[in-house]
Parts: structure tokens; C-alpha cells; sequence
């Protein structure tokens, strides 16, 4: 064995080793109590976390973290991998969810992730389109429970999205070509639908439950639907007054008004 090969090899072990010793440390503060959890990640770890923040027995691992006032994040959710992860005012993470990979994730203020999600970027990929693997969630964004993010390329949900139902899918690559997702403000999405590279939903449109969105809709305040999925026709005023209210009770009006 050369020097250089040995060299690269000691590298790569400690490296390893470093790893693990950040894992252990961090799942040593995830159990402990919350007065000494917040102070254990700024002093040890360098986390930015408001004071008022609550934190479950939760696996926090991201080289960067800035928690806003009044994030709430729940029991056995595992955060890892993550380069930049950040909340904002008045948060919500629900339990048992994966948030994982990427550059940065970003939940907006009064944004909320329920249960039992997958949100995961592919943390070294072979992709050969140069994707920007970020997740941006909106402010009064509400996924629900059992979905499937993928961004490994970028994926937007605006203002006051609901990702609704169950076991919904966002896909931003085939193995090595990628595309960004870009949901626009007020739209719901129903439950079981699939969304290819590339697809993009303008403002204040329903998504049907089962639909295959594989492109861009250009009509703003529709109803989409089908596989692959169509505009159907333009929402009516019941439509519109059901996707305009606030997603969350405790939301400041002004967080969810229309600009």
C-alpha cells in the first residue's frame, strides 16, 4: 500500500469515526430534558434555537440549525444530513418523521409537518443535470400525513398549501436527470396523487385525489385532474372560499391573506 493510498484511507476513518462520535452526541442531547437540550445544541453544536422552542426525543443532525419562536418538534422524528435547517415563527413537526439530505430545508412560519412523512434528498447523487437540492415550505403549509417529498432537486410548496390525505409522492429525478417541483400558493393537494420532475401548479388550484401531474399547468384558480393530469374547469367561488382559509387556527391573518 502507497503513502498516499494509506493516507487517504487513515482520512476516510477518521472521518468515520468523527461521524459516529457526532451522532452519539447528538442522540446523548436528544433524551435529555428540554431546559438542558436547548443550551447542550447552542453550546456544543452551535444551533441558533429561540428560547421558547420545544424539542421531543428527536434526532437533530444538520451542520447548520436556526429554530424561529415557538417551534414545536414532536418525538422520533430523524433529522440528518441536512446542510441548513431552518424554522420559522411558530412551526410544527409533528412525530415519526424523516427529513433527510439536501442543501437546505426550510419551513416557513406556521408551517406544519404531521406525521409519518419521508422528506429526502439523495445525499450524494449522480445526477447529471446540477441539481439544487432545497425544500422550501411556505408559510401556513401543511403536509399531512404518510407522503413522500423527494428534493433531490428543488421543490417549492407556496403559501397555505395543504398536501392533504395519505401517501402522496413529489419525484424531482429518474436516477440521473432532475427536474424542480413548484407548487404555488393556496393550492390543495388531495390524497394518493403523484407529481413527475418538472411539475408545476400555479396559484389557488385543487389537485384531484389519484391524479398524475407529469408537466406545467398555466391556468391559475383550477381544478386539475386525471392521468396524466388536466384542467378540468376553473374553480367557482366555493372552491376558492374553501382553499383561501387558514390553514392553521392560530396563524396571524396576515400570514394568510393573498398578496
Amino acid at each position: 500500500m502507497t503513502v498516499l493510498a494509506f493516507g487517504g484511507r487513515l482520512a476516510s476513518l477518521v472521518r468515520l469515526l468523527a461521524r459516529k462520535l457526532r451522532l452519539g452526541l447528538l442522540a446523548l442531547i436528544a433524551i435529555m430534558p428540554g431546559l438542558v437540550k436547548r443550551p447542550a445544541y447552542r453550546i456544543l453544536l452551535g444551533y441558533r434555537i429561540a428560547p421558547d422552542v420545544r424539542l421531543g426525543v428527536t434526532l437533530l443532525d444538520a451542520q447548520h440549525v436556526e429554530l424561529a419562536a415557538g417551534t414545536r418538534i414532536g418525538h422520533l422524528n430523524v433529522i440528518t444530513r441536512v446542510t441548513r435547517f431552518t424554522t420559522g415563527r411558530g412551526t410544527s413537526v409533528g412525530v415519526l418523521n424523516v427529513i433527510r439530505g439536501g442543501e437546505r430545508v426550510t419551513l416557513g412560519d406556521y408551517s406544519e409537518v404531521m406525521r409519518f412523512n419521508v422528506l429526502n434528498a439523495i445525499p450524494d447523487h449522480d445526477c447529471t443535470t446540477d441539481p439544487q437540492s432545497v425544500l422550501e415550505v411556505g408559510p401556513g403549509t401543511v403536509i399531512t400525513s404518510g407522503h413522500r417529498i423527494d428534493f433531490t432537486d428543488k421543490v417549492t410548496l407556496g403559501k397555505n398549501v395543504i398536501v392533504g390525505g395519505r401517501n402522496s409522492s413529489l419525484w424531482t429525478h429518474n436516477r440521473q436527470e432532475t427536474a424542480p417541483i413548484e407548487i404555488g400558493d393556496f393550492c390543495y393537494l388531495g390524497s394518493e396523487v403523484r407529481l413527475a420532475p418538472g411539475a408545476k401548479l400555479p396559484d389557488e388550484c385543487i389537485l384531484g385525489l389519484g391524479s398524475v401531474l407529469t408537466g406545467e399547468i398555466k391556468e391559475p384558480r383550477s381544478l386539475v385532474a386525471g392521468v396524466p393530469a388536466k384542467v378540468v374547469r376553473p374553480l367557482n367561488e366555493k372552491d376558492l372560499a374553501r382553499i383561501r382559509r387558514k390553514t392553521r387556527g392560530d396563524m396571524p391573518d396576515d400570514y394568510y391573506e393573498r398578496s
